[in-house]
């Protein structure tokens, strides 16, 4: 049985899709863990959208300078990040212009497991990573995935922010999303590989992207990246491809 602990709400106009809106978000304990359920009154889901609504992206605008999204990255973000920590999500909606309601079920932790010292040392501990992403969403993802394997991050929201950084910082492993407006992650990876002087160490690069066709990951390795992480990233494959690139650089420099 289901005992709630906590209920708050931002409350506007009554009617589904006036502007204010209203907000309800509630904290229960359930028999396994807690349940924490976050209900509005906006836009709705489409019955034939439901099914997929935490799948990767699917933009209207397709081309890698797109200014504005579709569904975006958001709930696959907050699906990814749930099932980190063991949990579930599920979507519901009466269909458009009824709102939706997302619950997430969160299982209380094992007391033994987590009295259990850590016995490992973080995998990425002592790497410093750069991470290149507009969405402010999947950068604080790939930021925490990363900080919490023991890397130092850094941030940057343009290839143009990221060139100042890369004047500044000597990062072990660059990360960036292809699909940025302005200048892309392909721009931005040209002028890296530009800029490295003959003989200096190369420094390793991953693509981000949620284009997935053969062609995409060809012409990213081409223009300068040394792998290609699907979005949304797999955490284990995250961390395994920085991991990998950063051990072949030391092997490379004590070669």
């Amino acid at each position: 049985m289901a005992r709630h602990l906590l209920q708050t709400q931002h409350v506007g106009p009554d009617r589904p899709n006036d502007a204010g809106g209203r907000v309800d978000v509630r904290l229960s304990r359930v028999e396994d863990g807690v349940d924490i359920q976050v209900a509005d009154t906006g836009e709705g889901i489409a019955p034939e959208v439901l099914p997929f609504v935490f799948d990767r992206f699917r933009q209207a605008d397709s081309t890698i300078t797109r200014r504005h999204g579709g569904l975006g990255l958001g709930l696959a973000i907050v699906r990814h990040l749930t099932e980190l920590h063991e949990g579930t999500i599920e979507a519901e909606s009466p269909g458009e212009g009824y709102g939706a309601t997302f619950t997430i079920h969160l299982r209380a932790l094992d007391e033994a497991a987590e009295a259990e010292p850590e016995a490992s040392r973080p995998p990425l501990q002592g790497v410093q990573v750069l991470v290149v992403e507009d969405d402010p969403d999947s950068l604080d993802m790939l930021s925490f995935l990363l900080t919490e394997a023991g890397a130092s991050v850094r941030t940057a929201t343009s290839t143009a922010e990221a060139l100042i950084l890369l004047r500044w910082i000597q990062p072990h492993v660059l990360l960036s999303d292809l699909a940025m407006p302005d200048e892309d992650g392909y721009s931005l990876i040209r002028t890296v590989r530009k800029g490295e002087r003959p003989g200096s160490p190369r420094l390793p690069a991953v693509a981000l992207t949620a284009y997935v066709r053969v062609q995409d990951r060809a012409r990213a390795v081409e223009a300068g990246f040394d792998m290609f992480v699907e979005k949304p990233v797999d955490p284990d494959e995250l961390i395994a491809v920085v991991s990998g690139l950063v051990e072949t650089r030391r092997d490379r420099a004590s070669g």
